[in-house]
């Protein structure tokens, strides 16, 4: 409907604006909006997701190019395990959780830790820069893998859960920021592809909703560029929190709905005929 358009748009600029800096596209709190506010159907509502990603991330990845950050040694680590991850995902979320209740009680599984991590784990960590070893290369590599699996599945793309955990592991958000949003950048591509094709063997309401995916795109575009051009600005740790209580928040709404769409149990007493 039309009047989508203009709220998702502002809704998508103001998400991107916040969680660009700190290596997130939005998009993991962009879906509950869809799902609840405006209206997308599940399992569309992923797909187009993965849509406002490709059309929104460029605008920070634009800002980090000018100011010569935006490739090294992380980024390509990040790509090579969410981008055959993604495609994973996007399958698992089509033939085996299809359904809405499944599919909000996964978000509130994604969100809930992630939200807490951010809110509480995450703001005692040094900062340092640091070329990870071999070793840590691997398991970096895994990391990204399973991440970009699920983030296929929720049509996060996956930085969103990848930024804290290498914050965990002592690389710098200044560092971490431009390496996740080129991965996600990168695998939401892929997800959508893959999308594209189960919807040509499936049927049914898998494509994106483009015309929305549009507004959506081009309000997280500014709101991106904007927000990589602040990061510098922005009290880094308060931003954090806020987006953890969020996240808490939003997880604890979607274990209510999948809580009040349960069928009720049978009384103990009856029997089937």
């Amino acid at each position: 409907m039309p009047w989508q358009w203009p709220v998702g748009a502002l809704c998508a600029f103001m998400l991107a604006l916040v969680t660009t800096p700190a290596g997130v596209s939005g998009a993991v709190l962009l879906l509950p909006i869809q799902l609840s506010i405006l209206h997308v159907p599940s399992p569309s509502v992923t797909p187009t997701n993965l849509t406002f990603n490709v059309a929104s991330v460029p605008g920070g990845l634009l800002r980090f190019w000018n100011e010569k950050r935006l490739f090294n040694e992380l980024t390509w680590l990040l790509v090579a395990g969410t981008l055959p991850g993604v495609i994973a995902g996007a399958v698992i979320r089509v033939e085996l959780i299809s359904n809405g209740t499944a599919f909000t009680l996964l978000a509130a599984g994604v969100l809930l830790p992630l939200g807490l991590w951010l809110a509480l784990g995450s703001q005692r960590l040094p900062r340092t820069r640091r070329s990870p070893s071999r070793r840590a290369r691997g398991w970096i590599w895994l990391l990204s893998l399973a991440v970009g699996t699920v983030g296929g599945i929720y049509g996060i793309g996956g930085g969103s859960l990848l930024a804290p955990v290498l914050l965990a592991l002592g690389f710098s958000a200044y560092e971490v920021a431009p390496a996740t949003l080129t991965a996600t950048f990168l695998t939401s591509i892929a997800g959508i592809a893959t999308y594209q094709i189960l919807q040509a063997t499936h049927g049914g309401a898998i494509a994106p909703d483009w015309a929305l995916a549009a507004f959506l795109g081009a309000g997280g575009f500014l709101g991106s560029y904007l927000g990589a051009r602040l990061q510098r600005h922005l009290p880094e740790r308060s931003l954090r929190r806020l987006l953890g209580l969020i996240a808490c928040l939003v997880a604890a709404r979607y274990i209510q709905t999948s809580v009040q769409a349960s069928p009720p149990a049978r009384p103990a007493h009856a029997t089937t005929r």
